[in-house]
């Protein structure tokens, strides 16, 4: 009961179709075993309200709601409904973050639709829901913010707007660790590197036309630690730390869930 009587927002709480599960739907799940009450955020209402029944049937409390993350005022009324339904808000959660596989890549090839639609994605909704958040938490007296970047913004990576988007969350993160400090509000960053999630794989193999089994091999053979990816659980453990008391004394990092990839150089 790490989470006993915290409130929780977990933005991207869906998953897309596949055989894992995603980063957002096992930190609602993990959130809400450790005692936490959730409200489970995403594009997708059918798939929000997926995670939320998973939730309940464990005994857990959880509600869904559909808000797109491009859309502030989307952002308001889920800030407004989790006040009208628990009162308060101990934890905000950004699992969002999109990849446009056309568009996006090398300089020559950035698109400004692909560089707005991302950035609107991965940035901006990340700014504008702290936006509303950040002055509640301060209200109360403190509350934790985790915003999960990825490991793409630190590494090589080939997708100029994907990892320029993700180094800006880092960025955005520790001017929110050090603004809000007094007020007792912690951020930190999560930099997740290769998982085994339905977005992350089911939907390349479906891109590319191979098995998942194809793309998952590929995947391990670039992770250094036991040559295996990690999964949405990895990413929720670590969630669950900067989330509860335990990591009280912690604001401003980035934490690798990597397998080591962000020290493999040279």
């Amino acid at each position: 009961m790490r989470l006993k009587n915290k409130i929780a927002i977990v933005i991207g709480a869906g998953q897309s179709p596949g055989e894992t599960v995603g980063n957002g739907r096992a930190t609602c799940l993990l959130f809400a075993r450790e005692g936490a009450q959730v409200l489970c955020v995403d594009q997708h209402l059918e798939r929000a309200q997926e995670t939320a029944d998973k939730v309940t049937a464990e005994g857990g409390s959880a509600i869904a709601m559909r808000a797109d993350v491009t859309s502030e005022r989307d952002l308001v009324q889920m800030v407004e409904r989790c006040m009208e339904e628990f009162g308060r808000i101990d934890i905000l959660d950004y699992n969002v973050g999109i990849s446009l596989a056309g568009g996006d890549g090398k300089l020559p090839e950035v698109t400004e639709e692909a560089f707005d639609r991302v950035m609107a994605v991965n940035l901006r909704g990340n700014i504008m829901a702290c936006k509303h958040v950040v002055p509640i938490m301060i209200e109360q007296g403190g509350g934790s913010i985790i915003n999960i970047s990825s490991l793409a913004a630190i590494e090589k990576n080939p997708m100029v707007t994907y990892k320029a988007s993700k180094a800006a969350m880092v960025a955005f993160t520790e001017q929110l660790a050090i603004t809000n400090a007094a007020h007792g509000v912690r951020a930190n960053a999560i930099l997740p590197g290769l998982m085994d999630t339905p977005m992350a794989v089911d939907t390349r193999a479906r891109m590319w036309g191979q098995s998942r089994a194809e793309v998952e091999a590929a995947r391990n053979k670039r992770v250094p630690l036991r040559n295996r990816m990690g999964t949405g659980w990895d990413v929720a453990y670590a969630a669950l730390y900067l989330a509860s008391d335990e990591s009280g004394f912690v604001s401003g990092i980035s934490l690798r869930v990597d397998g080591a990839a962000g020290v493999n150089v040279g």
